[in-house]
Parts: structure tokens; sequence; C-alpha cells
């Protein structure tokens, strides 16, 4: 059963400007995020841009945006073949139990001035 979608876009412009202001990353990711966005050099903007939004999305999947969040609980990561998934920890996981799922689906995608992402909860009968 689906519990909740979310969709947001960052205009990459504006992740251009926090990469110039550490504190502001350091204040919204993860510093494991960090690593593997500058990581990938030119890319890093892109990535960090990406990534913003889909604990952007995540929010609004689960229905309360940020409300007793922190932004560094919800932790974008790339599994061993690439693809981007959520770990949510500490304050994201309990507003993940709090909404029911035990499953989040994440696709990401950005082109030069846009990064988008969606996510969707699901509660699965597997736990």
């Amino acid at each position: 059963m689906i519990t909740g979608i979310g969709v947001d876009i960052v205009y990459v412009r504006r992740m251009e400007r926090w990469c110039r202001e550490r504190r502001l990353l350091d204040r919204y990711f993860h510093p494991m995020e960090l690593e593997t966005a500058f990581s990938r050099g030119g890319g890093a903007v892109l990535s960090l841009a990406a990534r913003f939004a889909a604990k952007e999305a995540f929010g609004k999947a689960l229905g309360t945006g940020f409300a007793g969040m922190a932004l560094k609980d919800i932790m974008v990561i790339n599994r061993h073949n690439g693809c981007p998934e959520i770990n949510a920890q500490g304050t994201a996981l309990a507003a993940l139990q709090k909404n029911g799922a035990n499953r989040v689906h994440l696709s990401l995608t950005h082109e030069r001035d846009n990064a988008v992402a969606m996510v969707v909860l699901e509660k699965t009968g597997e736990v």
C-alpha cells in the first residue's frame, strides 16, 4: 500500500551558491553525502541539488515537510550499482515509522539547470 508520494525540483544555481557557504552544506547534508558528491568533481553541484530535492520530496511524501526532522537524518546514498536510495536515520526514521511505511522508492534526475526527485513511500507485508 502506498502511504505517500512526493516530488521536488531544485534550481541548480541555488546549490552553486550553497557550495560557497560551507556552513549551509554542513547544516543540510550528512558528511557521507558531501564526501560522495565532492568525489564527483565537476558533478558535485548536480549531485547535491538532486540529493536536496530527494530530501524535500521525502518530507512531502510524509505529508509533514521537515517538521521535527533534521535534514542530515535523511541521507541519500548510492547502492553498489549506483541506484540512489534514502537511508532514514534518527528523526527521519521516526517520521517514517509514524507514517507506517517500511519501504522508500527514490528516483533522481538532473540536467543543467534543474534536479528533480520523486519519492514513493510504501507499506509492505515485509518487516
